[in-house]
């Protein structure tokens, strides 16, 4: 039998997926890491905790197997984060990640001083806080010594695959979330790299997300109990790895992840920009393209509402008192910008807020606005797609927020489109594990490797009495952060 490997490397945990080749999956293993948090609003981790974990887990996963039987490994992974390595490939400092709202000054200094028309031009994208290159401005001008010192810049997942096979490597999908790729042409834009101050010889070797990049060294392939024969492919971000596992990649195919960000991704065939850049136009790990827009907080929402304030992991158990007919009648609002927003809004002083609040509020009114501002949030990302003349009538949802029914019912609502539940919902783990069964040659296309494994599992259809009523309250939603937005400049 052959064997996939699959990995997801996630902001909290890495997860791998042992898959066979008719897309079961045999054996899950998750591995935690910290995050560290510096300053307000900073968001660091080391590498090397990401590779150990890697290293343990996959040492667990094929524990009993013989391991010439596991063929390929593909890795997703969070994007944005930026991975720098001295000339001894030894990492410079901790990785920046994608929520890290450090770089306010070099995100205005691209969009205003370079432009976001320029932006745009060169990488079909304009900055936002998350992306690298501020990020890479911000070392340069905080950090210069240790700026000075690198020798190669990558992305997170990149970063393991690099310990796999000693290759400096990144993927079309994830190097666009850089803003340093000329999207539409697929390469490197040297005059991106100029304003940061970067050249073509610090960036990692550009493949498709199904190509494979190398196989493992001998001294890793020892190190894992793996054959040194084991191909690595490129892999893909985290969003594009999760739309190959949830079938996202015919044109106008939708997916929707709640997990700790919230994506919505939309599949094109062709290269496209929505006109007010509002959503992400990167290159997809099938080789097309996509549209994607991304709010920081979704089920971490839920997550920090539950933990941190009612005390309880019980999720479930405190979701069984919102009923359906208080679905769309709420009168407490929520603004789920715990980390600042990137789509729409683009403001990294934007915070979490409550509004409506009573003496009768009750904590089921406080969780169900949670759960409804995620919903909202999302909303608006589509609704810029739907002004850029893209239809949408249906989605998959994926995530570990999808695993509430009430949640499903919520976002089915909200948005008012069919909502398709993958049989298979392991997200980035399974989409790179995927990745690398075309890697090894078992499927001529990412399509077709999508086309026959991904099934759905149910779907679920807008009630429209429930529709009607979130409408009304969406165009409410709508009006809260105009209205409050310069007061979260003065209490920062």
């Amino acid at each position: 039998m052959k064997y996939y490997i699959g990995a997801d490397l996630g902001t909290s945990a890495l997860k791998l997926l042992l898959v066979n080749v008719d897309g079961e999956i045999i054996k899950t293993v998750s591995r935690e890491y910290a995050i560290s948090y510096p300053n307000p609003g900073w968001s660091e981790q080391n590498p090397e905790d990401w590779w150990n974990a890697f290293v343990c887990g996959v040492k667990e996963l094929i524990s009993g197997l013989n391991s010439c039987d596991i063929r390929a490994i593909g890795v997703g992974g969070q994007m944005h984060g930026l991975v720098t390595l001295d000339k001894d490939d030894t990492v410079i400092r901790p990785a920046i990640l994608w929520n890290d709202g450090r770089t306010d000054k070099q995100t205005d200094y691209l969009n205003t001083v370079v432009g976001k028309e320029t932006l745009s031009s060169l990488t079909a994208n304009i900055a936002f806080a998350g992306f690298t290159a501020p990020k890479i401005l911000w070392m340069r001008e905080n950090e210069p010594q240790k700026f000075a010192r690198i020798s190669k810049i990558m992305l997170p997942k990149d970063y393991i695959n690099y310990k796999l096979t000693g290759v400096h490597c990144s993927d079309y999908s994830d190097a666009s979330g850089m803003l340093l790729l000329d999207v539409k042409n697929k390469c490197w834009s040297s005059e991106m790299l100029n304003i940061c101050n970067i050249t073509e010889a610090q960036m990692p070797k550009l493949f498709e997300s199904y190509e494979a990049v190398g196989t493992l060294s001998h001294a890793v392939a020892n190190l894992l109990g793996l054959n040194s024969n084991t191909v690595v492919v490129a892999g893909a971000g985290d969003n594009a790895a999760a739309a190959i596992g949830t079938k996202t990649v015919t044109n106008g195919a939708c997916n929707i992840s709640l997990g700790t960000s919230g994506t919505i991704f939309i599949a094109n065939d062709n290269f496209s920009v929505d006109r007010y850049n509002a959503l992400h136009s990167f290159c997809h790990a099938s080789g097309t393209y996509h549209l994607m827009g991304c709010i920081l907080s979704a089920a971490s929402c839920n997550k920090w509402f539950c933990d941190g304030v009612l005390k309880t992991n019980d999720y479930i158990g405190e979701q069984a008192a919102i009923r359906d007919d208080m679905l769309g009648c709420n009168d407490i609002f929520f603004l789920p910008y715990l980390m600042g927003e990137r789509s729409t809004i683009n403001d990294t002083d934007a915070r979490g807020t409550f509004i409506g609040l009573r003496m009768d509020t009750t904590r089921a009114d406080m969780l169900q606005a949670v759960l409804e501002g995620v919903a909202f949030a999302i909303r608006d990302n589509l609704e810029i797609a739907k002004a850029s003349g893209t239809k949408i009538e249906r989605s998959t949802l994926c995530g570990g927020g999808a695993k509430s029914m009430l949640w499903q019912k919520i976002i089915c609502n909200v948005l008012d489109v069919k909502i398709d539940i993958p049989k298979t919902e392991q997200g980035p783990g399974y989409g790179a594990a995927m990745l690398a069964m075309v890697g090894d040659g078992v499927y001529d296309s990412v399509a077709e490797c999508s086309k026959k494994l991904v099934k759905i599992q149910e779907t679920i259809s807008p009630q429209k009495e429930i529709a009607d009523r979130y409408e009304k309250q969406y165009l409410k939603f709508k009006e809260i952060y105009p209205s409050v937005k310069e007061l979260f400049k003065k209490i920062k």
